[in-house]
């Protein structure tokens, strides 16, 4: 089966980590053909009535360096129907050349073409305000650009953590708490008018949740199911965040029982919508984020644990597109 991946450029990858990377060399092991695109390379003309793009094949080659990782067998132009599956694994942020890009791969999906995860799931799910629909699982959290409205939720809660709607990796991720005394946090509004923007800018406010110090867990869901381990990203040096990002330490270990049913509780309602690959992040006991654009996070769980992420993500994979109606 040939796969197209979309993504960022493939020069650019750090194979040691990278879950593309992962997908891609467990799926050449199966004997499957591994094309790799970017999303500026996507195109439709009504001549050709087809999304079309340049695409490369490309073979792993095994080395270690990333400089080496792969070499390139062809490159030409092709329809994405003529692929058996399309997998989207642009990362974040989710900008207007996203927003652009889901809509020619859900154009390539009414010509036929099997695209994972769903163009429509990713634009009907951002990844911070996907929550909102499960709020049984959550921490208390607001959502608003207005001031008012953000500083209640601090005086309520007194320790909060504001954040961009359309971040990642921990950027612009704010803790704000009172002062000994209940004084307010003397950063309060300048950080309040930096985030919204004056006010123009919607962010969430959630509260702070102290079992950060123990990780902020990344489980994933393929096809519905839980990975039986999770990678817990713990905050060093004093930080707040736990994003490998910003230097947090990703120690994998097994699902809590709590994990389990929080995974349980959004996955299969997130299957059946499109979306093959999710990554739902536990602090705690609570929910505070659902990935769906790129959720990274297999190499860790793997190199730690035994549990061949990429192999059960294949699997799905084959599964879905031999599931998938014909054309």
């Amino acid at each position: 089966m040939d796969l197209l991946f979309v993504a960022d450029p493939v020069e650019s990858f750090r194979t040691y980590k990278d879950t593309t990377f992962a997908m891609m060399r467990e799926a050449q092991s199966r004997g499957h053909a591994i094309w790799a695109c970017e999303s500026a390379d996507l195109h439709w003309s009504a001549d050709a009535a087809a999304v079309t793009a340049v695409c490369r094949r490309i073979e792993l080659t095994g080395a270690g360096d990333d400089a080496d990782w792969f070499r390139v067998l062809d490159r030409r132009p092709r329809a994405l129907r003529s692929f058996g599956a399309v997998l989207m694994r642009k990362d974040p942020p989710f900008d207007s050349e996203y927003f652009y890009a889901t809509h020619l791969l859900e154009q390539a999906q009414r010509e036929g073409a099997a695209v994972f995860n769903s163009p429509r799931a990713l634009r009907d799910h951002p990844e911070k305000l996907s929550i909102m629909e499960f709020a049984q699982f959550i921490a208390p959290t607001l959502v608003s650009r207005r001031a008012a409205d953000i500083k209640a939720f601090y005086a309520e809660h007194g320790d909060v953590i504001l954040k961009p709607l359309d971040g990642m990796g921990g950027t612009g991720i704010f803790r704000l708490r009172q002062q000994p005394g209940g004084a307010p946090d003397p950063n309060l509004n300048v950080v309040i008018e930096t985030l919204t923007g004056g006010g123009r800018t919607t962010i969430m406010a959630q509260r702070f949740v102290p079992e950060i110090a123990q990780g902020d867990k990344r489980v994933l869901i393929i096809a519905g199911e839980p990975v039986p381990y999770c990678l817990a990203r713990i905050p060093q040096g004093g930080e707040t965040r736990g994003n490998l990002a910003a230097g947090g330490l990703g120690v994998a270990q097994p699902l809590s029982a709590r994990d389990r049913e929080i995974a349980r509780g959004i996955g299969p309602i997130l299957a059946a919508r499109g979306l093959l690959l999710v990554g739902i992040d536990i602090i705690g006991d609570v929910l505070t984020e659902i990935n769906v654009t790129s959720p990274t996070c297999f190499q860790e769980i793997t190199q730690q644990t035994g549990c061949d992420v990429a192999r059960l993500f294949i699997d799905a994979l084959e599964r879905a597109v031999q599931a998938a109606p014909a054309h």
